[in-house]
């Protein structure tokens, strides 16, 4: 009886699966042309490069065309941020000992830690930087960087984060994504709006706001992830 409803279940699932995919027009062009796109898609892929002249453009869409969205998430990071900090504040100041969890490590960490640890920074500066020219962005070049410092934590058992300059760069970048949004709207009519010139297709400086919002994401991200990394890794035994 067991081996039937389990049968009868394959049956059941398999036929759920079949039907909504057997009407799937696979192969099937339904994106329209650059010239004349017919879905929200192809709208994004044709007119991208000559309205924000950014290459990358899934950039451009979630820093420009939905970037109230990336705020949230910006948000939401802060938030998780925060409470990791609240709920283990205590215990790296009040532990029993005066040990914390981590521990040391060997001479051939330390020794490539010393090697790596500034191509890391450099690599996540570059990665949001280039954001809007190349695969990447705010949110991958932060956490590239937070790579870094998790680097030297675990090598150096002295190596902490100074946490005030911390809360000065996650602050500072914030509001320069707020400040840049409320541009938008003074400047232009809504928030977020792409006020600055957008430049040349594949420079450097171009975009418009789309660069500012990667590199001020990119430091924000770093310097939360940075902040929950030391607080993890500074905790008191008990």
């Amino acid at each position: 009886m067991k081996k039937v409803l389990v049968l009868l279940l394959l049956v059941v699932v398999g036929y759920s699966l079949y039907v909504p995919l057997s009407q799937i027009e696979f192969g099937t062009d339904r994106m329209g042309s650059i010239e004349n796109p017919t879905t929200v898609g192809a709208y994004y892929l044709s007119k991208t490069p000559s309205e924000l002249s950014v290459a990358n453009v899934i950039t451009a869409i979630v820093v420009n065309y939905r970037g109230f969205d990336t705020l949230g998430e910006v948000s939401v990071l802060f938030l998780a941020a925060t409470g990791i900090g609240s709920i283990l504040y205590r215990r790296r100041k009040e532990g029993e000992h005066s040990e914390t969890i981590s521990k040391p490590s060997s001479q051939l960490l330390q020794a490539g830690a010393k090697l790596i640890y500034p191509a890391i920074l450099v690599l996540g500066a570059y990665v949001f930087i280039h954001g809007h020219l190349t695969p990447g962005g705010g949110f991958q070049g932060g956490a590239i960087i937070a790579t870094g410092f998790l680097l030297m934590m675990m090598s150096y058992k002295d190596f902490h984060m100074n946490h005030t300059v911390l809360t000065w760069v996650e602050s500072l970048a914030g509001i320069t994504f707020v400040g840049v949004g409320i541009g938008g709207l003074i400047v232009g009519t809504t928030f977020l709006e792409n006020f600055m010139p957008v430049g040349t297709l594949n420079d450097l400086f171009s975009g418009g706001i789309i660069p500012i919002i990667y590199v001020a994401v990119g430091f924000k991200v770093a310097a939360e992830l940075a902040g929950v990394l030391d607080t993890l890794l500074s905790i008191k035994e008990n």
